[in-house]
């Protein structure tokens, strides 16, 4: 098994079993409280609302307080693996 692989395995579950630990916060509860999904802007139930990751972990970010929104489960399906400013065009070509 290739070493990257192995190592990039790791990374994932832990950055994941991070931001299960930061779900079950008042810090968590509090950010998605309003029920505003953070790329539509759109109204929702604070439970219909998930947990997404600015920088995905698959492109290296990090389940940290700054890079965590909540989010729609509409937009966090549309928005995969994306950047910030992938998702920003993609957004925009939407409102067209």
């Amino acid at each position: 098994m290739d070493q990257s692989f192995i190592l990039d395995d790791v990374f994932l579950k832990k950055e994941r079993d991070k931001a299960r630990k930061l779900r079950a916060t008042q810090w968590w509860k509090r950010k998605r409280s309003s029920g505003i999904c953070h790329y539509c802007q759109q109204l929702f139930l604070p439970k219909d609302l998930t947990m997404d990751h600015v920088i995905p972990l698959a492109r290296g970010g990090r389940s940290e307080k700054f890079n965590l929104v909540p989010c729609c489960k509409e937009c966090n399906t549309k928005k995969k693996q994306s950047f910030p400013w992938e998702w920003e065009e993609y957004m925009a070509s939407q409102k067209k």
